[in-house]
């Protein structure tokens, strides 16, 4: 078969969904992801199943130029007149760099004030679904997102996170950009290692320095407690922090208007002068260290105590304003709880209505995008959002993808989802103490007495998708005396002897996500 037939049948299936089998050269057949098919140089790429292997085949005229860039290996050359070389690699962490050299959109880039979806994956084969899911919704997609805690438990790197995007990216391939979100960051070893990574996105979480009981003091120890505040960092006194603030209103816009009391001051000095002091230096360190290196800051103070108040809002983005820290978006304490796992719970109503008011002071101050933290499958949330119709808006989400992977084994490997199940039981105590979780163990079956059609049921259970949600670092790390992973290998050959219907699980959960913004999709590409 000549390159150029090759390229010409190749070309024929590019676009289409799901595999195709193709026959590379006699006797050796492949299924091709045809969306895969790019070309660079004279040299089509794409990626291909062999032997339920997935690869990275290249196919080009010119023998040799595919051998100088990526490590593999030559499984077919034919030197006449056409000449034809096909070249077999692993997907591996350096072809997946070569791959983001070759191909600008599989690297990942600035998102900005658009709307974003982050679409984390703690197990690394949920992307190429995500991607199905946000196609032509009006949000662009962040794909690499880990927190340092994530990677932790999962014994995944900041580079394995990148790879598995890239590989989705150009598997799909989808053209429309994407973010990495190197998440709750706390220091700037932290930031360090996701640069180097080449993530674009920094999330600042200063959620230690939060005072939270500022909400509780009374006005004589909150004047004590504000000599705590590191001054000299954020280049101010006490007095003329005070000055810029009491006694003074701030409209909003026409429906509201910001009037401090001394004390609301104090206490927005006590309980969040710290984390200002933090987030410059973390931020100072980004655009000090990396003033060449692609980044956007979001800061995230989701994970206290304590919801933040509308001043408290403005007077942490004006702050971080004086000192010249630009935010793609805020992580506030929204009223309510966000717990993992499951939807919304609250007032509503309240919640709205509040929102507004931070989407004004946004607008104000910035603008930049709100930020929805523990965002997973918060539906009445989104569609209170959605029916709000303006602002900006992202969206974090994690646990929820790891949760749609297990739904694969309930319906595919019953007794590998029972064995997770109760091992998950068993360490819901201890795994929960990190996470803003209610779930109750006596609300969760034993999975031995449920039949394989109740497994999946568990899916709609709140407790259940808590109990299995918080301990999914020990699922994926847990080994037996052998040193052999229990689950983590079962899992990932589930997910991958079922990609089509994990995919279709994906989009389909993550749709639901998606649908209820709508409007504001709409609206923001009508207004650009």
């Amino acid at each position: 078969m000549t390159h150029n037939r090759l390229h010409e049948l190749l070309g024929a299936y590019n676009g289409a969904s799901g595999t195709q089998r193709f026959t590379l050269y006699p006797d050796f057949t492949v299924e091709i992801y045809p969306a895969s098919i790019h070309r660079c140089e004279n040299i089509d790429f794409f990626i291909a199943r062999k032997d339920d292997v997935k690869y990275l085949f290249g196919t080009t005229g010119k023998s040799g130029s595919l051998v100088d860039r990526f490590s593999g290996k030559v499984v077919y050359q034919k030197n006449t007149d056409i000449p034809v070389t096909v070249m077999q690699c692993l997907m591996t962490h350096e072809n997946a760099v070569v791959i983001r050299e070759l191909f600008g959109h599989t690297r990942p880039r600035l998102i900005g004030l658009e709307n974003s979806f982050g679409l984390g994956d703690r197990i690394g084969l949920a992307n190429p679904g995500h991607l199905q899911a946000v196609k032509n919704s009006g949000f662009q997609p962040v794909l690499a997102q880990q927190s340092i805690r994530e990677l932790t438990r999962t014994n995944r790197t900041p580079e394995e996170v990148m790879d598995a995007a890239t590989w989705a990216v150009f598997q799909e391939g989808y053209k429309g950009g994407y973010g990495a979100d190197a998440d709750h960051l706390k220091t700037t070893d932290d930031i360090d290692l996701m640069v180097r990574a080449g993530f674009t996105m920094f999330t600042i979480d200063p959620g230690e320095y939060v005072v939270n009981e500022a909400s509780e003091l009374p006005e004589e120890e909150l004047s004590r407690r504000s000599a705590d505040v590191k001054w000299n960092i954020i280049d101010d006194t006490f007095d003329e922090c005070v000055r810029r603030y009491d006694g003074r209103s701030f409209s909003m816009d026409v429906t509201f208007t910001l009037a401090p009391s001394r004390h609301d001051v104090l206490q927005a000095i006590v309980k969040y002068g710290n984390v200002i002091a933090h987030v410059f230096s973390m931020y100072d360190h980004i655009k000090t260290k990396y003033p060449d290196h692609p980044s956007e800051i979001e800061v995230s103070v989701d994970e206290t105590n304590s919801p933040t108040t509308l001043f408290e809002h403005f007077f942490i983005v004006n702050e971080l304003k004086r000192l010249n820290v630009e935010l793609v978006s805020l992580a506030p304490r929204f009223i309510g709880d966000f717990e993992k796992g499951i939807d919304y719970r609250g007032d509503i109503n309240a919640f709205t209505e509040e929102y507004k008011k931070h989407l004004a002071i946004a607008e104000k101050l910035g603008p930049y995008k709100m930020s929805i933290h523990s965002g997973s499958d918060k539906f009445t949330v989104y569609q209170a959002i959605g029916n709000i119709g303006k602002g900006r808006v992202h969206v974090k989400t994690a646990g929820t993808s790891y949760l749609e992977a297990l739904r694969v084994v309930a319906v595919k490997e019953s007794d590998l989802f029972r064995d997770i199940l109760k091992f998950s039981r068993e360490n819901f105590q201890k795994e929960k103490q990190t996470y803003h979780v209610s779930g109750t163990l006596g609300n969760v079956p034993d999975p031995r007495t449920l039949e394989d059609h109740e497994l999946v049921q568990l899916f709609d259970n709140d407790d259940a998708r808590q109990v299995l949600h918080v301990a999914f670092g020990k699922v994926l790390t847990i080994k037996n005396e052998n040193g052999e992973h229990v689950f983590k290998n079962k899992i990932i050959n589930c997910l991958k002897n079922n990609e089509e219907l994990h995919y279709r699980f994906v989009k389909k959960h993550f749709r639901k996500h998606i649908e209820p913004f709508g409007i504001i999709a709409e609206s923001e590409q009508t207004a650009t």
